[in-house]
Order: structure tokens, then C-alpha cells, then sequence
């Protein structure tokens, strides 16, 4: 279960962090309603649980940001809109960030750079000086270097959001997608990423790909 007391305060340092003092309303409100879209009904995977973990591995990837407290407030925007039948959450979730910063108090520049990483989101591939971009992909995909009982967990939490696709699609899907992730030349593109991450993603992702096939 999510303490939501420490989200909620975990959300106003935050945005107090990219903010000028006394620079907008209070946080609580605006922490309230993303907490609202992250325990939506039609989420397994995509919930509180997993912005936590994202929370979590971003403070241990921020020495690489060049501004963490963005990439912090871009994570809990990445998946603020999540309908698994939609295909453009990402960007539905980035116009979010784009109204609601705004009126919280955060810059035009700031707001911009938030949005852009949710948007990177669909992708998970940042250019090679893209030290924000990397953290927030590197922090989003840390679930595919989780132990193999963790793994399995996100995989079948993962199955039941789609479970309006037929069994053979999904399968074709998912395979589809395992395979795009282990043609790729780095998982991770952070220097910690790539040490602590890489090769156990691999093999978790190898692992299923094995299982899903006929």
C-alpha cells in the first residue's frame, strides 16, 4: 500500500524545488488530483506502486540529472493519463503538465522541460547529452532489472491491463515489444544504469520472450 502522506510531500518538495518561493498555491491540491489519476480502476501496473519505485530510482539516478527536482515532477506527470486501449497517453499526460504547472507556479521554461520528458516517455530514448532524459527513461525501464519473482509480478500486472487483447495477440504484441528492447544496444543510458541494471533486464526480458513464445 502507497503512504500517500509521503507522496504528497515527496510532490511539494518537488515543485517547491523548481519553483521561485511563494511562487504559486499550495501543493496539496494539485498532488491530490495526480494521486486521484495514478489509483484509477482500469490500472495493475501503472499505479502508485509503480510511481514510487520510479520516485525511488530517480533519487538514486539524480547525481546524473542536470535538474533531478524536473525529472521528479515529470514522473509523476508520465503516466498521468493511462487508458490501455489509447495510444497517446503519453501525449494527453504531457498537455497536463503543460495546464497545471502553469497555474502552479512553475516557470515557461521548466514547465517545457517536464512535458518534453513525458513525451520522451514513448520512446525511452534520449539523445546522448540528455542527462534528464536519461534518468527519467533509465528510472521508468529500472522494473525490467527487478528479480525474477518481481519481474514475473509486472509482467502478469502488465497482461491484465491489456486483457481486452485475445491471448495470440498479446502474445504477437508483447513478443514484438521484448524483441524491439533486446535489439537495442543499451537498456540503460545512465553510467549506473548500465553497470547495476543491464544485464539482469536482459535476461529477465530474454526469459520471457522464451515463455511467450509457441
Amino acid at each position: 500500500m502507497a503512504d500517500l502522506d509521503a507522496l504528497r510531500l515527496r510532490f511539494a518538495r518537488a515543485l517547491d524545488a523548481v519553483r521561485a518561493p511563494g511562487g504559486g498555491p499550495e501543493p496539496a491540491a494539485y498532488a491530490d488530483r495526480l494521486l486521484a489519476r495514478w489509483q484509477e480502476p482500469q490500472r495493475r501496473y501503472h499505479t502508485l506502486t509503480h510511481l514510487t519505485a520510479v520516485l525511488d530510482h530517480i533519487d538514486v539516478l539524480e547525481t546524473h540529472a542536470a535538474d533531478p527536482d524536473v525529472v521528479r515532477l515529470a514522473a509523476w506527470f508520465h503516466d498521468a493519463v493511462y487508458l490501455p486501449e489509447r495510444s497517446e497517453n503519453e501525449e494527453r499526460s504531457a498537455r497536463l503538465a503543460e495546464r497545471a504547472l502553469p497555474e502552479a507556479g512553475v516557470e515557461r521554461a521548466r514547465v517545457a522541460e517536464v512535458a518534453r520528458l513525458v513525451r520522451l516517455t514513448v520512446t525511452h530514448d534520449p539523445a546522448g547529452d540528455d542527462r534528464d532524459g536519461q534518468v527519467l527513461c533509465d528510472a521508468d525501464l529500472a522494473i525490467l532489472a527487478a528479480s525474477p519473482s518481481a519481474y514475473a509480478g509486472y509482467a502478469a500486472e502488465v497482461r491484465q491491463e491489456y486483457h481486452f487483447v485475445p491471448d495470440d495477440a498479446f502474445r504477437q504484441g508483447r513478443s514484438g515489444v521484448l524483441r524491439q528492447l533486446l535489439a537495442l544496444p543499451r537498456l540503460f543510458r545512465t553510467p549506473y544504469g548500465q553497470e547495476h541494471w543491464e544485464a539482469t533486464a536482459r535476461w529477465n526480458l530474454a526469459a520471457e520472450l522464451e515463455m511467450l513464445s509457441p
